[in-house]
């Protein structure tokens, strides 16, 4: 979950994001409590007598998710280079080319002017992160 990316002669990395393990558990204890939420919405709109065990499913599936993709995603780097942002399995964004950086819960997305999008997950602070980003992107295209 690193960055596979060959670096062009001359290209450098100046900055590198890590996923925050803290991040990536409080994303998911939200993420359960609103698939609990909507578990025993369901299950009371079509009259199952109990409502309850849709709380149950909600966070048992969520905990599934989140235990079997912990060890990657907690894993995953993103590499700043003076050219390009460079993620794990091949993605790349040329910065002259990113058009647009939001930010959603925890993570940052980018959005090329090809209309690629990719996430940056699980953030400690993705407002540094975008701000980081938005400066280097201001920089290559000036």
């Amino acid at each position: 979950m690193v960055p596979q990316a060959e670096l062009e002669p001359g290209e450098r990395v100046v900055d590198s994001f890590h996923a925050d393990r803290t991040a990536y558990w409080r994303d998911h204890a939200w993420m359960a409590a609103g698939a609990m939420a909507l578990g025993m919405v369901v299950l009371w709109a079509i009259g199952n007598p109990h409502v309850w065990t849709g709380a149950v499913g909600g966070l048992a599936a969520i905990a599934v998710r989140a235990g079997y993709l912990a060890s990657d995603e907690v894993n995953a780097r993103w590499d700043l280079t003076d050219r390009r942002l460079l993620g794990p399995l091949g993605k790349q964004a040329w910065l002259r080319e990113i058009a647009q950086l939001r930010v959603l819960g925890s993570a940052v997305q980018i959005v090329t002017t090809e209309g690629d999008k990719h996430l940056i997950k699980y953030l400690a602070d993705r407002d540094a992160v975008k701000a980081r980003i938005n400066a280097a992107v201001a920089g290559a295209k000036a």
